[in-house]
């Protein structure tokens, strides 16, 4: 295997540098590429090549439709039915409020399949809510932040459609039915945190749970988590691809917004879809960019290099699964959630998959870690969000926010060695 060390550094090197610069990682991606591409010689002509061809993928034609309806159902008037839903689940207990604000996350999660989209939806309504019942704001927003971050595990998840041509043909049904029992799972562990704190503060509990009320929310919000069923179960059960669920979820959550919540009008529909351009036509240029810089990465064997020097320093099955998380986090830090899995699939799940770790298990890895990103500073964009939405500083939410990402940490960590968490429920199914 030969390389070239100096095209290396031009890649690797004139991306980090752009990024300290602060340039949008679409683009820093794209020009340390063509930067690399030109001292190779390679003609340029392989840059529409390889953008063409990272876009060329049916798999990736569902993410446009998961986001339209996610933003879709997100603006009709989905999230306070959700809440509803889970104040009447979970509301009873000691810091009733914490609890609902986590299991809500859950229920949006599976329709929004965004963290952002979580926080700053439910953020709006919970915090302001948990506030006036007399929890501390950055209690509230710490909960929050964290919990939005079920949204991504939770089918349907568009990043999981990512990862999966990423990683190069991994099953989307298979990853959408791995999300499920490490998403209750981090619900879970969440909700102890917060009912170890509430019961520290004294924080108040709800009213006591009720059968009747419970019922009568569930009618209320099962259009809304039919939508996931749509998705879910037409996929596993073939009735559909992803791309094909997705779709027709589009056409489900614009008649559940217009004719039966009635939360939306033809005005704010073209609003929505206006906002849902402006996200689609940064993931679709990533998408792209990101295709041209995995081709360098594997013109120049960097995977290969990178997998022998991690395997070099160990041998063992759990330093090596503990380093790769360790990096997972510290990119997690430093890049939004996109880019990660399109620029690190290709490098660390060799090395993965080298270990025992499979595609699944490791996607649902990748997406925790880079879910937890979204809460660190200092590019956290659901940090950042939380803090807008409830007026706390960051610096305060970190602090608020510690115990939580023990939390989290002790979840991934039950991901990362145990692998029935993330199998269990694909096996039943057949995958």
């Amino acid at each position: 295997m030969t390389t070239n060390p100096t095209a290396i550094a031009i890649l690797v090197g004139s991306f980090l540098i752009m990024i300290l610069l602060r340039i949008h990682i679409a683009y820093a991606v794209g020009i340390a590429s063509t930067l690399c591409l030109l001292y190779l010689g390679i003609p340029l002509s392989n840059i529409c090549q390889q953008m063409v061809k990272g876009l060329f993928s049916f798999s990736l034609m569902a993410v446009p439709f998961f986001i339209t309806m996610g933003c879709l159902m997100g603006q009709g008037g989905i999230s306070d039915k959700l809440i509803a839903l889970a104040n009447s689940l979970v509301g009873w207990m000691h810091g009733g409020l914490a609890m609902v604000n986590i299991v809500a996350s859950y229920f949006f999660g599976g329709i929004s399949g965004s963290a952002t989209a979580d926080t700053a939806s439910i953020g709006k309504l919970m915090i302001p809510m948990m506030v006036d019942a007399g929890y501390d704001d950055d209690f509230s927003t710490a909960v929050t932040i964290t919990s939005s971050v079920e949204g991504l595990l939770v089918p349907p998840s568009h990043n999981m459609v990512i990862y999966a041509t990423a990683a190069g043909g991994v099953s989307v049904g298979a990853l959408f039915m791995a999300g499920y029992l490490p998403g209750a799972l981090l619900a879970i562990s969440l909700m102890i945190g917060s009912y170890v704190i509430s019961m520290k503060r004294n924080y108040p509990r709800g009213d006591r749970f009720s059968m009747k009320v419970f019922l009568k929310q569930l009618g209320k919000s099962i259009w809304a988590l039919l939508a996931i069923l749509i998705v879910v179960v037409g996929v596993v059960c073939g009735v559909f691809t992803a791309t094909e669920s997705a779709a027709i979820a589009v056409i489900y959550s614009l008649v559940i917004s217009l004719a039966v919540y009635r939360e939306m009008n033809w005005k704010g529909v073209w609003k929505v879809l206006g906002d849902c351009i402006d996200t689609l036509a940064i993931v679709l240029i990533l998408c792209g960019t990101s295709s041209i810089f995995g081709y360098c990465l594997t013109y120049l064997h960097v995977p290969d290099l990178a997998a022998n020097a991690i395997t070099s320093l160990t041998s063992n099955k759990i330093l090596l699964t503990l380093l790769i998380n360790a990096i997972l986090l510290f990119l997690g830090c430093i890049m939004d959630m996109a880019p990660i899995i399109l620029i690190a699939t290709p490098i660390l799940y060799p090395l993965a998959s080298s270990i025992g770790i499979g595609a699944v298990q490791f996607g649902v890895m990748m997406i925790l870690n880079c879910g937890i990103g979204l809460l660190t500073p200092p590019v956290g964009s659901c940090l950042f969000i939380g803090s807008a939405v409830s007026g706390v500083k960051i610096e305060r939410i970190v602090k608020a926010t510690l115990p939580f990402y023990l939390c989290m940490i002790a979840v991934l960590m039950l991901i990362s060695f145990v692998p029935a968490i993330s199998m269990v429920i694909p096996h039943l199914f057949g995958y």
